[in-house]
């Protein structure tokens, strides 16, 4: 027979299972179920150590081609090279492993440390433990103020509430019963005599026994999720990976055809030619790209950390540039999680909360305060957010809380049960008599109703005013506003017998007041923005259809005419399977009701249409779909630390707008990356061509010290400037580049080819126009001119095609040829370390470079700026066909 969920089971028969009863445990039971089940904790992920981080930036492809380039250097004797390029690889990989550890240290900063206590009834005696020492069949008990310690099947309760947000999505405190349940398939937030790990009581008191702990809570079942979710691949890895793969068979296929027909041709010996196969991988590779990627994300990171956005994955940074889909959690992202009063109903009028002026001796005011439960704290308000809300209203309006409190105690009450959904108090007035204080559902409280209170004029209620309050509730509701009703009576003593027959009589009408968890104000025109750059924002909730499709149509996520086919609950999403899904998921912009499996399934069907997918959350309910999304986004003040963990990067001041910032500070990086990228394998293009053609034409070629210093000078200084470019006008306005694009799209693999096909060219002319006019009658010296005209030519052709760079399609004069500071003294320092070869005594030994005359500098700076000039005539001539 197939046991019956918790919350279709009876009381007795969990006691039965759980061998236990309602006074709870004896000492040798809970030791002996705590060696059986453990402690009731959940299981961390144990974090790779700092060798292991060391060790892990060395898988990159592209990191080990340099590696083996290094090795082949080193064993012909280039001992130079070797050193260098393994310089390169080394400080790429402490610095990777610096960032990291960076950015792990500012999460650990947000988290807070907290080991609640539990109170336990064991041996019919109330104990207060650590509640890690919880074990299955453990009486408990709650009251306001808790936090759930375990899972608990509820067995007395008297008014309590919980809020689950955290844990389903639903901003508004759950009402909770003892009951047993007979509905089938009921989600989490619809499991009313359950209450959860980790969720928070904040009304009225409960007894509940233990029926899970640790990893078998539904928290922990979460965590198990996450532990055995895949890591995704960023779109920059993803990028990385294939350039180096192109790479690759680039360098092995052009230093395999040099090789060979060196040899064939009988130019050089086996020695020699695999010296010159060793200078064509040199000059094929981008020694500097990894670095240049590393430090543009590096310095990504920084500016989103000034912006407060934490990033604990570097490629995270450029991620969000290629985003597709933001699919958002609603409470706490979205919204304040936080009730706020809205509306107020009040002498036949609705108008906004913000235009109701409070008076003291209004009776609505007066019975918003005295039936509630709110305490007053020095660090602020405790209590139901509901209650919270009516009291901070008040204190806003400068209405005098505490006093009015003080003129008014409370003499008796009848406390909120989901029954009758009313709670009464009862208070002493100045003349003598009492004032029965009303507030609830209004649906309930107008059958006790039987006069209004009309601007301090009490008449009897017609069936036109009692139609109008009705008809006003039912409005707000649809627009996912919660509605109270507040009623009052004034009586000359206490009724002897308090009970809703004998008190909740004959009530005065006094107001409707409708509370929402609002929106937070910069969401909406964070919305809009992201609408702009191409991006689609998806809300995915555990809150009810008619609120989540409200607070959606107010963000501007979907319209009014949207909202009938735009919206899906977790339950109709049931009824579809994967494939259909994936066929129709374009068609929704908010989920509802959802579970934790379905936000996954949401993320995993958009990722297979190709798209990529952001998740932001703050809830335990949304760590594995942030761990699923290509970058998972968590709140640093009001996320739980399992969401933080699941996430690529936190927000630290939970601001939705920041969001924003981060995609465009993505674009930017990937845009710069893309500048470095064309800029490097132009510029490796031309050495590759120039090498090729010199060994063709059987010349004196370019040593690997001329092409390695030309590659880690001219060539890198340069390139990480590039990734600090400013960001260029209207990129945001672009749509997203997707999951398909990768570093060479937007005309860029284009533009490699014709560049680096020009710099070789140039290079190759200088080198003929030095060998046909010689400055020296000796043969030798005018080939060590040559060869010294030709790597200085190469190296000022790559400092001038630098600026070109600054953009892919636009003119250098339009986009600024000064506004980056960095890139200008990167070209000074490259151009005096180039310029050093040559001049300084010494060093044009070491590099086998000879002194050039006037004339000879005049052609190598005419060669180098006429590649600013052809390219920017090509570029011109791009935009005008786009045109």
């Amino acid at each position: 027979m197939t046991k019956l969920p918790l919350y279709q089971q009876t009381v007795a028969n969990l006691y039965q299972d759980l061998q236990t009863n309602d006074q709870g445990l004896n000492a040798t039971e809970v030791q002996s179920r705590l060696d059986k089940y453990g402690q009731n904790a959940l299981t961390q992920q144990k974090k790779p150590s700092l060798l292991q981080r060391f060790i892990g930036q060395f898988k990159d492809l592209m990191i080990i081609v340099l590696l083996v380039a290094a090795l082949f250097a080193g064993l012909t004797g280039e001992v130079v090279d070797a050193v260098i390029i393994l310089l390169v690889v080394v400080l790429n990989a402490i610095f990777g492993v610096f960032q990291e550890a960076k950015a792990e240290e500012a999460i650990d900063a947000l988290k807070e440390m907290a080991a609640p206590n539990a109170t336990v009834r064991r041996d019919g005696q109330i104990h207060t433990v650590k509640s890690d020492e919880l074990v299955p069949g453990d009486i408990v008990l709650l009251e306001a103020g808790d936090v759930v310690p375990a899972d608990l099947r509820l067995v007395e309760v008297a008014g309590l509430k919980v809020e689950e947000s955290a844990l389903t999505g639903e901003s508004v405190p759950v009402e909770k019963t003892n009951a047993t349940l007979s509905g089938q398939d009921l989600g989490i937030g619809d499991r009313t005599n359950l209450a959860y790990m980790n969720s928070n009581v904040t009304y009225g008191r409960a007894t509940g026994v233990v029926v899970a702990t640790g990893m078998q809570t539904e928290v922990g079942r979460i965590a198990g999720m996450l532990e055995s979710a895949d890591e995704t691949t960023t779109p920059l890895q993803a990028n990385l990976v294939q350039l180096g793969k192109a790479l690759t068979v680039l360098i092995l296929i052009i230093a395999a055809v040099v090789f060979g027909l060196g040899l064939w041709r009988g130019t050089a010996n086996v020695v020699d030619m695999l010296l010159t196969a060793i200078s064509l991988a040199v000059a094929a590779i981008p020694e500097g790209l990894p670095a240049i990627v590393t430090v543009t994300l590096a310095l990504g990171t920084q500016r989103m950390a000034k912006r407060h956005a934490l990033v604990r994955k570097l490629p995270a940074v450029e991620t969000l540039g290629s985003t597709d889909i933001i699919a958002s959690d609603k409470t706490g992202t979205l919204t304040q999680n936080k009730m706020t009063v809205e509306q107020i109903y009040q002498n036949g009028k609705l108008v906004p909360a913000g235009d109701n002026p409070v008076r003291q001796d209004d009776p609505l005011a007066r019975v918003m305060l005295l039936s509630n439960d709110t305490q007053q704290l020095t660090d602020g308000l405790a209590g139901d957010p509901t209650e919270t809300a009516l009291v901070q209203y008040q204190l806003d309006r400068d209405y005098p809380v505490a006093q009015t409190l003080k003129d008014y105690p409370r003499e008796a009450e009848i406390p909120f049960d989901s029954e009758r959904k009313l709670m009464t108090t009862v208070h002493p007035l100045a003349d003598g008599q009492f004032m029965i204080a009303v507030k609830g559902a209004p649906d309930e409280l107008l059958k006790r109703v039987t006069q209004v209170d009309n601007a301090g004029e009490v008449t009897a209620m017609t069936a036109d005013q009692r139609q109008a309050i009705l008809t006003t509730n039912h409005d707000l509701a649809t627009k996912a506003i919660r509605v109270l009703a507040f009623a009052y009576r004034i009586v000359p003593s206490v009724p002897t017998t308090l009970s809703s027959e004998t008190t909740e009589q004959d009530l005065i009408f006094a107001g409707l007041v409708g509370m929402i968890d609002p929106e937070r104000p910069e969401v909406a025109q964070a919305v809009a923005e992201a609408k702009g750059a191409g991006i689609r924002p998806v809300m995915i909730t555990g809150d009810h259809r008619d609120t989540a499709a409200a607070i959606a149509q107010r963000l501007g996520i979907i319209t009014k005419d949207e909202t009938a086919h735009a919206v899906l609950t977790g339950a109709e999403l049931d009824d579809l399977d994967d494939a259909t899904f994936q066929k129709q998921v374009d068609q929704y912009a908010v989920y509802a009701r959802v579970a934790p499996e379905h936000k996954v399934r949401i993320v995993n069907a958009w990722q297979k249409r190709g798209k990529v997918v952001a998740m932001t959350g703050d809830g335990v309910n949304d760590a594995p779909a942030l761990k699923a999304a290509d970058i998972g986004i968590g709140m640093g003040i009001t996320g739980t630390e399992v969401a933080k963990g699941a996430s690529d990067m936190v927000l630290a001041d939970d601001n939705f707008a920041t969001i924003v910032v981060a995609v465009e500070e993505g674009r930017k990086v990937f845009a710069n990356i893309q500048k470095a990228i064309q800029y490097l394998l132009s510029a490796n293009l031309g050495e590759v061509l120039t090498l090729f053609m010199m060994t063709m034409l059987g010349w004196q070629i370019l040593a690997p010290v001329h092409i390695l210093w030309i590659n880690l000078v001219t060539d890198t200084l340069p390139a990480i400037a590039l990734g600090v470019e400013p960001l260029e006008k209207n990129l945001m306005a672009q749509r997203p580049r997707g999951r398909q694009s990768n570093f060479f799209s937007g005309g860029v693999f284009s533009g490699i080819l014709y560049q680096g096909l020009l710099e070789g060219l140039l290079t190759l002319g200088v080198y003929w126009v030095a060998i046909t006019y010689p400055v020296h009658a000796n043969a030798d010296l005018a080939h060590a001119d040559a060869l010294t005209m030709a790597f200085v030519t190469l190296g000022l052709i790559q400092l001038f095609h630098a600026f070109n760079s600054k953009s892919i399609h636009g003119s250098l004069f339009t986009i600024g040829i000064w506004k980056n500071r960095f890139f200008n003294w990167a070209i000074v320092i490259a151009f005096v370390l180039l310029g050093m070869t040559i001049l300084v005594p010494g060093l044009n030994g070491l590099f086998h470079v000879t002194a050039l005359t006037g004339l000879q500098w005049g052609i190598v700076i005419v060669a180098a700026a006429l590649m600013v000039v052809i390219v920017e005539i090509v570029k011109f001539c791009q935009r005008r066909v786009v045109k």
